[in-house]
């Protein structure tokens, strides 16, 4: 679905899941030139198993962005994203955004973003806006 910036209200709620793949991982790293070995394996004390770059879960954001709300063309003018816990290979990621600002003067939506791991835990939080493209005719 896609929704023009009046057809937009607060507390409107969009998701996606994905799970991560190690070739996800692996062409994430070759497309940023990135290659931690974080990536690739356990990091002895500190992860039980490889993680996920940032970039890549990030990803999923935008996806509920482009796909569902807003669903129409727009770019992202600013994040602030907080990650709180490591993304691993195969887990299924839950990216959920709330519409929480719409600033109809400057086509600007802000929406609060959670992104969850099967257990429930938080694993990134914070807010993107977007600048929405396709105007009204008022």
């Amino acid at each position: 679905m896609t929704y023009t910036i009046a057809e937009l209200y607060n507390g409107q709620t969009e998701k996606l899941s994905r799970v991560f793949t190690a070739e996800d991982v692996g062409r994430t790293s070759e497309l940023t030139k990135d290659y931690s070995p974080v990536y690739e394996q356990a990091w002895e004390g500190q992860y039980r198993q490889a993680v996920v770059p940032g970039l890549l879960t990030e990803g999923l954001i935008n996806q509920v962005i482009s796909e569902k709300l807003p669903g129409v063309p727009c770019i992202l003018v600013q994040k602030d994203l907080v990650f709180y816990s490591p993304v691993h290979v195969g887990e299924e990621i839950t990216a959920e955004l709330v519409v929480i600002d719409i600033n109809k003067e400057r086509n600007w939506v802000t929406q609060r973003v959670t992104c969850v791991n099967p257990a429930g835990i938080e694993v990134i939080k914070g807010q993107v806006v977007v600048f929405i493209l396709s105007k009204e005719d008022d």
